[in-house]
């Protein structure tokens, strides 16, 4: 079973990663077919995860994307029917690659997903922290990514991780409920992991209010009953909002000059403000560190919930459902990825035309695989060989970089073939190959016959017109742009 597992750690290179992976290096059973570490620091010295007993390791880096991007490029990397996502700071148990094993072995195929289970230890010679009871809601939460596998297929399905969530911070729970939307069911393993309490200076719950502006696009996306479907905890916002409107109208009681009317504004600001802080020292530790941060953070936590709150319900106006990047671009060749010279078959004039080379880097520094579909009639014609379109596919790839597919139609327009553009053939070809639904495939050329095959094939086209394309087929394209790097951003942005 783990032969068909990728495991996925995104990291800011924490000490905590050299940690889990002693425990995954040390514990006994097989191995996974890979680990990714997906390195989300935006610069830094190369991670140095190499230790005997890992499985095959392999590096990829965002950039500094945010933990939704990073988990994105790690499953859109890996090719294996599941994708175990583990966080960087847990250390799992030294049965967890047998019990992986045995948790997805045998699962209906409408089980897209298997959550592990979560250890939060806490100090046995005193009473946790505020910041550790927090944290230790994490043994009961669903749908976390501290230990979570899921199908690739569910993943492309809906698209990944949601990038517009920037921390982590419910960008699971947004998940796991577009994938249930879809039919299918998520379910809970008998592996385990510990997370411990990172250390975390006294203004930690302060920073994450933040976020409250990720609960509004939760609300957004999924409707007011999502905090039910998510088992997710309304918490105190409620309460939060009442305080700072209370504040708010001390103060302007205050400028008013309604001096009485100030006094019992700011009575219950301070009334509600005492009874947060209560609520936190009271089963906590009670020393005088302790005691004088939950004072100082209980008085400016209620401000700041409401402000991120207030400030996503600006943000996400109008937000639409997550539909991710792509999972396949196929390129037309000539026009498109480099300047058309017909029926060309000397590889010296295969030439890129300005930006291609970024453009399809880009592409592949998010994951997504990217193909060719190219109609070739000069074979029929007897004006080239196919081993001179060979030699210009070679020639191509030395310019641009690697294809994951490659696909040409050396018919002419009255053999009836059905590879040849508008026809679907090579568009499905390429989709088959790889294994991609053509709904998550997309088809960038620079003509009609481009854009009619990727619709033929149940893909989406884009159009990046020359001089020499036709005013009627510019208009029928869904989407034209001026140029290459263009198409892509598109794609990229999630405009496809």
């Amino acid at each position: 079973m783990l032969e068909q597992v990728t495991v996925v750690v995104p990291t800011i290179g924490r000490p905590s990663l050299d940690v889990l992976l002693d425990a995954l290096a040390a514990a006994p059973g097989p191995r996974p077919a890979e680990l990714i570490l997906v390195d989300d620091r935006p610069t830094g010295e190369p991670l140095r995860p190499e230790r005997p007993g890992l499985p095959p390791v392999r590096v990829v880096r965002t950039g500094g994307g945010g933990p939704a991007r990073a988990r994105n490029l790690g499953w859109r990397t890996a090719r294996t029917q599941w994708i175990a996502f583990l966080d960087d700071d847990v250390v799992t148990d030294p049965d967890w690659y047998e019990r992986l094993a045995q948790d997805l072995t045998g699962l209906a195929p409408d089980v897209a997903g298997s959550q592990g289970r979560v250890r939060v230890p806490l100090p046995e010679d005193r009473r946790p922290t505020d910041w550790e009871r927090g944290t230790a809601g994490l043994a009961t939460s669903s749908w976390i990514t501290a230990d979570l596998a899921y199908r690739r297929a569910a993943l492309a399905a809906v698209g990944g991780f949601d990038e517009r969530f920037p921390r982590a911070f419910r960008e699971d729970s947004d998940l796991a409920l577009r994938v249930m939307d879809t039919g299918s069911r998520l379910v809970r393993g008998e592996r385990w992991i510990t997370h411990p309490v990172r250390p975390a200076d006294r203004w930690v719950s302060v920073r994450v209010q933040a976020g409250n502006a990720d609960d509004v696009l939760m609300r957004r996306l999924h409707g007011p009953d999502w905090r039910d479907r998510a088992d997710a905890a309304l918490g105190r916002r409620p309460q939060h909002t009442a305080v700072t409107a209370a504040a708010l109208a001390a103060l302007g009681l205050a400028v008013a000059g309604k001096r009485r009317a100030a006094l019992a504004a700011a009575a219950g600001w301070a009334a509600g403000t005492a009874e947060f802080a209560w609520r936190r020292i009271a089963p906590g530790p009670r020393d005088r560190a302790e005691v004088s941060t939950m004072l100082t953070t209980s008085a400016l936590i209620p401000p700041l919930a409401t402000w991120h709150w207030l400030r996503g319900v600006v943000q996400h106006v109008g937000v639409r459902r997550w539909r991710g990047l792509p999972d396949l671009v196929l390129f037309d060749r000539d026009g498109t990825l480099v300047h058309d010279y017909p029926y060309n078959g000397d590889p010296e004039w295969v030439r890129p035309v300005d930006g291609a080379k970024d453009a399809l880097d880009r592409l592949r520094a998010r994951g997504v695989r990217i193909g060719v579909v190219s109609n070739q009639s000069g074979v029929a014609r007897g004006l080239i060989t196919r081993e001179q379109v060979d030699a210009c596919m070679t020639r191509l790839e030395e310019l641009l970089g690697p294809f994951d597919t490659v696909q040409f139609c050396p018919h002419g327009p009255e053999d009836g073939c059905a590879c040849r553009k508008p026809a679907p053939g090579m568009v499905k070809a390429a989709c088959e190959a790889l294994d991609v639904d053509p709904a998550r495939c997309v088809v960038i050329g620079d003509i009609g016959a481009d854009v009619e095959a990727a619709a033929a094939a149940g893909a989406v086209g884009i159009m990046v017109p020359t001089p020499v394309t036709r005013k009627a087929e510019i208009d029928a394209a869904p989407l034209a742009l001026a140029t290459l790097p263009e198409a892509v951003d598109a794609v990229l942005d999630g405009s496809w």
